[in-house]
């Protein structure tokens, strides 16, 4: 009796795993990298009207308020339309204490750059849009851009 063995033909060997926690950790870091954070969730419901001229603007110094009915899930705040900041319903008169924060919160060379974007639900009200830029007005933000999605061509 010998004390060897040999190795039968077509046994494969077995698959090393030892690299299988680096590949892991690999694809962590790179979904975490590569994934893009939401801003805010939406609270309202929000089809943007289309235009005909529409330009791409920079994020980096813009702050959005958003107008428009409650969507389904925040039905208890009623069927008026609401204006939202960040992720909470705000009234007319928190606008501008809204806006100081949001200028605030931004870089130091970003602050005197600031525009305001509207995304305005197409349902809602001209009244409401006019009220919100009063406030605007008197938070001397008065670079504002209103955000529309581009007209399809028929």
């Amino acid at each position: 009796m010998s004390k060897f063995r040999k190795k039968e033909k077509g046994e494969l060997p077995a698959i090393s795993t030892a690299s299988l926690p680096d590949i892991v950790f690999m694809l962590l870091f790179f979904f975490m990298v590569a994934t893009v954070m939401r801003d805010s969730s939406l609270m309202i419901e929000n089809r943007l009207p289309s235009a005909d001229q529409v330009e791409k603007l920079k994020k980096d110094r813009t702050i959005f308020i958003y107008a428009g009915k409650p969507s389904s899930q925040y039905k208890q705040f009623g069927v008026e339309p609401r204006i939202q900041f960040n992720d909470a319903f705000i009234g007319l008169e928190d606008v501008q204490s809204s806006i100081y924060q949001g200028i605030s919160e931004m870089n130091e060379e970003l602050q005197s750059k600031v525009v305001v974007g509207l995304k305005v639900d197409k349902d809602t009200n001209a009244g409401l849009v006019s009220d919100i830029k009063q406030e605007l007005r008197k938070a001397n933000a008065l670079k504002v851009m209103y955000i529309a999605n581009a007209r399809k061509d028929e």
